[in-house]
């Protein structure tokens, strides 16, 4: 991936996901911090949502489509009310959940597993009309290997775990600038 973020870049990105959740719950116009150009690029991202540990939403973008930093506004929403697998997020929950931004390169169809790196690329896998992704921390957090990230990328896509040795299954990676509000010590208090 040759695109890079600067560690203030991440900040303005994580505080407006924050912001976009808060102004939702609250039904409040927000003064939102300026992006640089940089954050003007379109580009691919997730949000994803986590308390106490636990996975709360993730919703994002494939493709780059908007501007990152619109991007992040509107998946932010997404992930915190409207992944089908959570019920919305409710505001006492804000405080208690973490804000985890993934920035994702352009996808790349691979023919050979041995292209897939632990830690390094998360999978994309489409079947006909189902598909399913994983993003690259998800194999180092569970701590599998490349075929048990394969299994669990074919089970998020609805099909069976060994879809990914099938002919007519397609098969792309992608690399993520991943970065967390624990990792910059970001806190929030209810205003």
């Amino acid at each position: 991936m040759d695109f890079e973020l600067s560690q203030e870049e991440k900040i303005i990105l994580l505080k407006t996901a924050r912001l976009s959740i808060a102004a939702r719950l609250r039904h409040e116009a927000i003064q939102y911090p300026e992006p640089t150009s940089n954050l003007q690029v379109h580009g691919g991202a997730f949000v994803s949502l986590h308390i106490a540990g636990k996975l709360r939403g993730c919703i994002g973008y494939i493709q780059a489509i908007k501007p990152l930093f619109e991007t992040i506004k509107e998946m932010a929403i997404s992930a915190a009310f409207s992944d089908p697998r959570f019920v919305p997020l409710a505001e006492s929950e804000l405080d208690k959940a973490e804000i985890e931004i993934s920035v994702i390169s352009p996808l790349k169809k691979i023919e050979d597993i041995e292209a897939i790196k632990i830690g390094k690329h998360g999978i994309m896998i489409r079947r006909g009309l189902y598909s399913g992704l994983l993003l690259p921390q998800v194999a180092t957090q569970y701590g599998w290997d490349r075929e048990q990230f394969l299994f669990h990328t074919c089970q998020k896509a609805g099909l069976p775990g060994n879809c990914w040795k099938l002919n007519d299954v397609e098969i792309e990676i992608f690399s993520a600038i991943v970065f967390s509000e624990k990792e910059f010590d970001l806190t929030y208090t209810a205003d």
